[in-house]
């Protein structure tokens, strides 16, 4: 099939944004790191942070090789896999981990700079800390579409001239994503439980016990502290961003394939049309990216509002190019499939809104958490879980109105539930998703910027430069909790509606599938006793096929799964954060009792053997959970048939979201109530009220940076295998 010249956008953008990429990374280089104290302290964070993630792929890389291997004798001996899964596989991995990889290296770099640069002003701290997360925004939207346009360029070669071409080149590119969800998953997990076991001990010991400052160079795990905010929320962001960005576009790109085959032209022209948005969204973030600034003295409304102006200005630029691509492409209804990516779009604005309110200490709720320390830990807990949960209210009801609002915008408002109707309506769900991510470049840099900004504080400290500049960092710091929780509030709202979207592709993959079976001989009967043609059957046809109804108790028994699966996942990584805390706890404490001079500032702590002690757990403890994730789907599949992977799929989407947003806002909440005694009030530094505060920042720490954001991963990794084991599922049925 011909190529529209329309469609090599992709390309370019991608080339542009890596190349911007590299701009703001050797920008970002040319400043000033300060001191010989500061650029050791950077030196040890990055030597870390590299070192903990040449370990992790090592274990990432066995495990990508067995599965590699797996999916290669499926395919090539068993025939009921598609030959490109195990190619797409390691490359859907490989782009994933890279992005991490680049995003982390920027990270570990810029720290000390931006802690250098507060001592100029914030408005220049802020500058090279943001410009250093735009760089992973980039990386990440850049080496996505790369990706995309070269297995879209490749499959079309291969298969052109086939009827189906579009629909078999677009599912499979869908398997790409398992790879990347796998590597996302690893990354966010053993992330996760290394960040948060040098956080809970350098707290728990320091803060609360030896009564000494956060980032103090006495506490042993603060290096290790300081390396887990970039593995875990640099690096395993990045990977979990790129496949969900790449989810959507994919996923969308073979609902497209679907909804309008036999459309000629259309179709290839609804194929294209997420890439072409998301491409249009690389040019407006980086608009949005130079928009960012601020006076010296800002406060926390006003940092926000400088980050806002730019998030929100590329919003509503790509909001209104969307129209103009959509009637560009002539997309039949591009008006309603327009309103359709504006769906997506509104919906993740406002559950960024929403997480900014429920997790500021400038808002009422977190005020109240703070508020709740005067009468000790447990008020303060209490005041945080039930924050937490009222905060999934706007999230849910938000998606809920963009599915409704984007399925019928794209379907003409038809209820009749007819096959093309449906089809046209998740074509209209999957753009929405693309239309929410579509600005990543900037909605990431914002994310990427917490962790770069909670370093350079750290830094700041160690290196005991002046109190002005800590104040500086304190604020930009609280600032990049709060970016951090509407990050992953984002990620997690983007998930819920890229999993629907993915739902729906399994469907055609198990047709795809039933249609190959069909050639090797095969034969299905339905319920009637008929012989059922998969390659002539709609969605409906397959619905009533498998008997996906309530009544079905495989649907009720996948749905049960599913949702256990969301709790057993977050059971598993918080136990894992406790043991590895636990060891971190016992380490700190060892080193202030039996290495003399320590707290008196005389002796330098033995940093190495901290950071040793959270690489070790990450490693162990990320293995068990991360392949519960890809085992549960295949099981069930095996076990209950398609009816019930699907209520697999929507039990763990539906408990899962909810969930990921409790934890990811009630952690949130918790760390910025701690800033806001921390800052004076209620006590300040070294008071109860503090103490109180930092046990709820404690138990907060697995909850917003370990388990909360790991579930969106595990939503769309459950999808991503389903989709890839649609073959063994269908040769079991």
């Amino acid at each position: 099939m011909n190529i529209p010249t329309v469609f090599w956008l992709v390309p370019l953008a991608s080339a542009v944004a890596l190349g911007m990429a590299w701009y703001f990374f050797t920008a970002m280089m040319k400043e000033d790191e300060g001191t010989t104290k500061m650029k050791t302290i950077a030196m040890h964070v990055r030597k870390g942070a590299m070192a903990y993630l040449r370990q992790q792929y090592k274990v990432v890389g066995i495990v990508f090789v067995v599965l590699a291997l797996v999916f290669a004798f499926m395919a090539y001996v068993l025939k009921i896999q598609n030959p490109w899964v195990p190619v797409a596989f390691l490359t859907g991995g490989f782009f994933s981990g890279l992005s991490g990889f680049f995003g982390m290296k920027t990270a570990t770099y810029a720290s000390g700079r931006t802690a250098h640069a507060a001592r100029k002003g914030l408005d220049s701290g802020l500058k090279v800390a943001f410009r250093s997360g735009a760089v992973m925004g980039l990386v990440v939207v850049g080496l996505g579409l790369l990706d995309i346009a070269l297995w879209f360029l490749i499959l079309n070669y291969v298969y052109e001239g086939e009827q189906t071409a579009l629909i078999t080149v677009t599912t499979t590119m869908l398997t790409f994503g398992m790879g990347a969800s796998t590597q996302a998953l690893f990354a966010r997990v053993g992330g996760g439980i290394y960040t948060k076991a040098a956080d809970v001990g350098a707290d728990l010991v320091g803060k609360v016990e030896a009564d000494i400052p956060e980032d103090d160079p006495r506490n042993p795990a603060t290096i290790a502290d300081n390396v887990g905010d970039n593995v875990g929320d640099v690096a395993g962001m990045g990977a979990d961003l790129y496949e969900s960005y790449c989810g959507s576009i994919l996923s969308t790109a073979a609902l497209g394939a679907t909804a309008f085959a036999m459309k000629g032209d259309m179709q290839l022209r609804a194929v294209i049309a997420p890439m072409i948005i998301a491409a249009v969204g690389i040019f407006l973030s980086l608009i949005g990216i130079f928009l960012v600034r601020t006076k010296e003295g800002a406060t926390m409304k006003q940092l926000l509002r400088a980050l806002g102006l730019g998030t929100n200005v590329s919003a509503v630029l790509i909001a209104v190019a969307s129209f103009v691509i959509l009637y560009l492409l002539g997309i039949e209804n591009w008006l309603g499939v327009s309103f359709s990516v504006i769906s997506g779009l509104v919906a993740g604005v406002i559950i960024g809104q929403a997480t900014e309110y429920y997790t500021s200490q400038s808002y009422r709720p977190t005020q109240q958490i703070a508020e709740a320390s005067q009468t000790g830990p447990a008020t303060v807990i209490i005041k945080g879980l039930g924050t937490g949960m009222i905060s999934t209210c706007i999230p849910v009801l938000v998606i809920a109105v963009a599915i409704l609002l984007s399925y019928l915008c794209a379907n003409g408002f038809d209820m009749s539930m007819r096959a093309d109707s449906i089809s046209r309506g998740l074509y209209g769900i999957g753009i929405a998703a693309v239309g929410m991510l579509s600005t990543l470049g900037i909605t990431l840099a914002t994310d990427a910027y917490g962790p770069i900004a909670d370093n350079a504080g750290g830094n700041a400290e160690m290196s005991e430069l002046g109190k002005e500049v800590r104040q500086r960092t304190d604020a930009l710091d609280a600032l990049g909790n709060t970016t951090a929780a509407t990050g992953k509030g984002f990620a997690i709202g983007s998930a819920a509606l890229t999993a629907l979207a993915l739902l729906a592709s399994y469907v055609e993959e198990i047709k795809i599938a039933m249609a190959r079976a069909v050639e090797e001989g095969a034969r299905f009967i339905d319920v009637a006793g008929q012989s059922f043609d998969p390659s002539r059957a709609t969605m409906p046809d397959f619905m009533d096929f498998f008997q996906v109804n309530l009544m079905n108790p495989k649907v009720l028994v996948g749905t049960f799964i599913g949702a256990m699966a969301a709790f057993l996942f977050c059971g598993l990584t918080m136990g894992a954060v406790g043991r590895a805390a636990q060891s971190m706890v016992e380490e700190v404490r060892r080193q202030f009792r039996e290495l003399k001079g320590i707290l008196e500032g005389k002796a330098e702590p033995d940093y190495g053997r901290c950071v040793e002690i959270s690489t070790r757990s990450a490693q162990r403890e990320m293995i068990v959970p991360s392949l519960l994730a890809i085992a549960i789907p295949i099981v069930v599949g095996m076990v209950l048939g398609v009816a019930g992977v699907l209520g697999l799929l929507v039990g763990s989407l539906s408990a899962g979201f909810t969930l990921a947003v409790f934890m990811a806002n009630a952690g949130g909440a918790w760390d910025n109530a701690k800033k806001m005694v921390e800052e004076g009030h209620f006590g300040g530094k070294g008071a109860a009220t503090h103490k109180a505060t930092i046990v709820g920042d404690t138990v907060g720490d697995p909850f917003k940076d370990t388990s909360g954001p790991s579930l969106n991963i595990l939503i769309k990794l459950m999808s991503m295998v389903s989709i890839v084991m649609a073959g063994l599922t269908v040769a079991f049925i």
